[in-house]
Formats: C-alpha cells, sequence, structure tokens
C-alpha cells in the first residue's frame, strides 16, 4: 500500500514520459501524465535506434517483444573512409538475450505501441492539451499547476517525474538548474527513404568524407518497410528549400542510393546541442530524458539513456512509496543518471571532436588517423564514429557495495560488455523458476525486487525482518541445473549475488552475513554491521 494518496505526476508523454508511468503503474502506482500537446502529432523517424537492454526494459511492460518485432535488426556497424572499409565490428552478449543488439524502428511506431499499453493500464491517466505553467512542492507533496482549454486546473502529486523534452527550459529555470554545454554550428539534414537497398538491411554504415558529402559525414540506418534513414553532416548555412527547389537534394540522395527509385518519406534539418543539468532531483521532482541532458545523435545515447532514466527513477519511487525504502533512496536516483549523463557527454564529445575538429591540431589529427587507418589496427582504433548506446555501470553508486575481486577495469572496447561485477547489469539467461511458468529469463526474475543468487556451496542467508520490500532468494542450480547461468555470470559455488531491481548487481559476496549489510546499502537504508568472521 502506498503512503500518499496522491499519483505520482509525469510531465512529458513521450518515450521517456511513457515509459516511466508503465513502469510506475507496473509496482502499482496510480500515474497521471500531462501533455501540453493537444494530441500526439507523429511527424518522421526521429530517435529510431533502440540497444537490447532498453527493449529488455520495455519488455518488462509488454512491449519490447512488439517493438522487436517490427523494427529492423541489426548485428553489424560498418565504417568507411571515403569509399574504403576502415572497420566493422558485431555487437557481444555475455549471456543469452533474447533480443538483438539493435533494432531501428521509427520513435512513431514506438510511441503508438505504448500507447496501446498506456491505454490497458487502468492505473494510468493521460491528460493532453495540459501545459505546466508552475510546480509547488513541500513535505506533503507537490502541486503541478497548468492551463487547459477550459481553464486552469491543479494537480497532485505524490512525486513528479518530469520528461517533457528537450524545450524545457521553463522548467530548469523554475527550480534554478544550470544547462550548461553547448550547441554545434554545422546541420544535420535527414531524409527518410523508401527504396530497395540490396545488402544494406541488416547493418548501420557510417562514412569519412565521401566524395558525395567531402569534408563532413553520412551516416544511413535501415528501418522497417524498404525504409532508410540517412543523416548527412552540411554547413551552417545550409537552405532545405533551395536544396530541393535545385534538385540538390535529388542529386544527393542519388550519389548514395544510385539510379533507383526512391520515395521520401519525411526530411527535416536540425542542429543539435550537448548540455546537461547539474542535478536530476529536486526535492520531489526528478528530471529525465532530453530535460535533463542533449547530447549528439552519433551513438543513438538520447532516447536509450532516457529510457534507463525512467527505469532507475521508477523502482525508487515505487520503494519510497510503498515504504520499502526511505526518501533519502531518491539522492541516488541523481548521483546515478547524472554520472550516466556525464559519461554520455563524454563519449559523445569526444566523437564531435573527431567528426567536427574545432582546433587545426584536432584536424591534423583526424587527418592522420583516417589516412592510416586502412593499414594500421592503431590508428583503426583511434577512429570515432560514435560509440554506441550501452548501459551505464553504477560501480561507483552508494548503493552498490564494491567487490576488491571484481574490479571494473573500465570501459571495454566497442562493441563488447564489461564482466559481470558490482554495479554492472546483470547478463540475461535463461532460468526456470518452480511454480512461475511465467518467468523465463533472470531479468525478468529480477524485476520482481531484491533478489540474491546463492552458489551450491554458500549458506542461505538470513535476512532481517520484517523487510517488508520484495525479496527473493534462489539457489543457481534451482535457476538452472546446467552450466548457462553460472558461465555467463562467471559465478563460484561460495558466491551469493545480490541483483537491484533494475537487473543491476548491487552486490557479490562470499559470506551469508554479508547479504542484509549489501540489501540495506541498495536500497539506501541504515547498513547493520556484518556478523564479525569466526
Amino acid at each position: 500500500m502506498a503512503t500518499s494518496d496522491s499519483p505520482v505526476v509525469v510531465l512529458g508523454c513521450g518515450p521517456v514520459g511513457q515509459t516511466a508511468a508503465l513502469l510506475l503503474a507496473r509496482w502499482g502506482l496510480r500515474v497521471v501524465v500531462l501533455d501540453g500537446r493537444p494530441v500526439r502529432d507523429p511527424v518522421g523517424s526521429k530517435a529510431i535506434c533502440q540497444q537490447r537492454d532498453v527493449l529488455d526494459v520495455w519488455d518488462s511492460v509488454g512491449v519490447g517483444a512488439e517493438v522487436a518485432r517490427r523494427g529492423v535488426t541489426w548485428t553489424t556497424a560498418r565504417t568507411f573512409h571515403r569509399d574504403s572499409e576502415v572497420f566493422s565490428f558485431s555487437f557481444a552478449d555475455r549471456g543469452r538475450s533474447p533480443f538483438p543488439p539493435f533494432v531501428n524502428i521509427s520513435q512513431c511506431v514506438t510511441e503508438e505501441l505504448l500507447d496501446q499499453r498506456i491505454a490497458g493500464q487502468p492505473l494510468i491517466d493521460v491528460r493532453w492539451g495540459h501545459r505546466v505553467t508552475g510546480i509547488e512542492q513541500d513535505d506533503a507533496g507537490v502541486r503541478v499547476r497548468c492551463t487547459t482549454a477550459t481553464g486552469d486546473v491543479v494537480v497532485q502529486a505524490s512525486y513528479v517525474v518530469a520528461a517533457p523534452g528537450a524545450r524545457a527550459d521553463a522548467l530548469r529555470t523554475a527550480f534554478g538548474l544550470t544547462f550548461e554545454g553547448q550547441t554545434f554550428g554545422d546541420q544535420f539534414l535527414i531524409c527518410d527513404i523508401r527504396t530497395d537497398l540490396p545488402g544494406w538491411e541488416t547493418e548501420r554504415r557510417f562514412y569519412f568524407d565521401p566524395e558525395w558529402n567531402p569534408g563532413r559525414q553520412v551516416l544511413i540506418h535501415p528501418c522497417p518497410d524498404s525504409t532508410f534513414r540517412i543523416d548527412w553532416q552540411v554547413p551552417p548555412d545550409f537552405d532545405l528549400a533551395a536544396e530541393e527547389s535545385s534538385g540538390g537534394l535529388d542529386r544527393r540522395i542519388r550519389q548514395v542510393i544510385g539510379d533507383r527509385h526512391y520515395e521520401v518519406a519525411w526530411r527535416s534539418v536540425y542542429r543539435f546541442s550537448s548540455r546537461i543539468v547539474d542535478r536530476m532531483r529536486v526535492g520531489r521532482v526528478l528530471v529525465a530524458g532530453d530535460a535533463a541532458h542533449l547530447v549528439s545523435p552519433f551513438g543513438a545515447r538520447g532516447l536509450n539513456s532516457g529510457v534507463l532514466d525512467a527505469e532507475n527513477a521508477a523502482w525508487k519511487i515505487a520503494f519510497v512509496l510503498h515504504g520499502w525504502a526511505p526518501e533519502a533512496l531518491l539522492d541516488s536516483y541523481s548521483d546515478e543518471r547524472h554520472a550516466a549523463a556525464v559519461e554520455n557527454l563524454e563519449v559523445t564529445a569526444a566523437t564531435m571532436r573527431f567528426l567536427v575538429p574545432g582546433t587545426d591540431e584536432e584536424a591534423r589529427h583526424r587527418r592522420d588517423v583516417l589516412a592510416r587507418a586502412a593499414t594500421d589496427p592503431d590508428a583503426r582504433a583511434q577512429v570515432d564514429s560514435g560509440r554506441l548506446a550501452e548501459p551505464f555501470w553504477y560501480v561507483d553508486s552508494p548503493l552498490t557495495t564494491p567487490d576488491g575481486r571484481r574490479p571494473f577495469p573500465g570501459r571495454p572496447p566497442r562493441g563488447d560488455v564489461p564482466a559481470p561485477a558490482p554495479g554492472v547489469l546483470v547478463p540475461d539467461c535463461p532460468v526456470t523458476v518452480p511454480g512461475r511458468p511465467d518467468v523465463v529469463r533472470l531479468r525478468q526474475l529480477a524485476r520482481e525486487g531484491i533478489t540474491v543468487l546463492v552458489g551450491d556451496d554458500a549458506a542461505l542467508p538470513a535476512l532481517p525482518g520484517p523487510l517488508g520490500a520484495p525479496v527473493a532468494v534462489h539457489r543457481i542450480s534451482d535457476l538452472d541445473d546446467g552450466p548457462t547461468l553460472r558461465e555467463a555470470l562467471g559465478a563460484r559455488p561460495d558466491e551469493l549475488w545480490v541483483l537491484r531491481p533494475d537487473a543491476h548487481i548491487a552486490a557479490v559476496l562470499t559470506r551469508a552475513d554479508d547479504v542484509a549489510p549489501a540489501v540495506a546499502r541498495a536500497l539506501a537504508r541504515p547498513v547493520p554491521a556484518p556478523v564479525p568472521a569466526l
């Protein structure tokens, strides 16, 4: 039973807000979604590239499998300099996820599928045409003031997940949030083109300095229905209307696809920014998605990171409102997701320095690396066409219990994932849970609460009661009597693994008495002193 009669309010009915609403309802909370638009306006493909672990989050609310089915799966990223391939790589999976590394699908379709799921969820009330004009909060809750077509209204909330998108200047100003960063001068031309390109349907292509866009880049992604998304980096003064009227757009497209029939389904020009707020929690308001961080599109880290914001916020708000964790748990939302946003900015900023050198030295470095990359593996490793989206690893989180036997080695090579360790998202594997035919994967099990996995030689832990929070303890051998789960984890027979409700590893331990302190730490509770070893 929630401790507040007021619903959680979600600002914004884009994919981040939709995900937050569905996840909060999954934890049994009432949700009101407010969006200033009169109705949804599906225009263009927008964010198209959804990463495996985001599909997994959406699967927990019944959407991930359908997004994967409708989208185009790709497993290989190819990078070219002019017309020569520099390198390609495929993506690793330490477990056995049912989802591909990446799926390309229009954001409009993703929103449609999430809308359908929301429509069937009685705990969610979506209110279009509610433009937020003010937010007031105190110890009792939050009052969200809105303007509607029929007058002003006030919506009471226990907490607010603010995900209204990039144009959230008024909200950030109201809460005194800074939004430091920069806006890049070059523009990007996007076209969704329907055509037939045999052999291009399952790979992402990135071109440095092609003859048909000299000095700049082109990115090509396959999409459903024989559609290809092409992004051209273009000069700051690029004029799309003039390009179309002069026949330049047609010539530009044919330089990529050749002399074949095509249709332009959508085209747009945009200039992107790289910015971040100074904090992502302001009292009872948690800021998420583009309202909190903007990154360049190379690497598909925008929407994917926003969905992981939503998951982090949802389980923590739920645990606080249900009385399973203190309000201090919400501080870790900002700690963890702000650190994730900082890493995304660092990764994408390095990409932009390579794509759009800002100094003569950076330009020389780029020319030298690209010239040598075809034959020099060391140079090839320095080519930066955008490190693709991946989860952030909470190794330095206050909720994580460190393990000296498993030090975090840092960001793994392109396409790889880190070895399982505290703070890392647990690999997914098939499992069998007695009496639970609905649970067939480890991450499904983990997302039900706190999960403790016990090796064959480890003693079962004694957890203090009443914890209140959902905590389940399973022998690894009961979940999988073969080697798959053990090998995916790298688990030893004497170990106990504590998993968070977002499937991240909170601790790996060798003493059953250390489990209760690790669980307390994962919930931001006071940590009991461990029992001394005999």
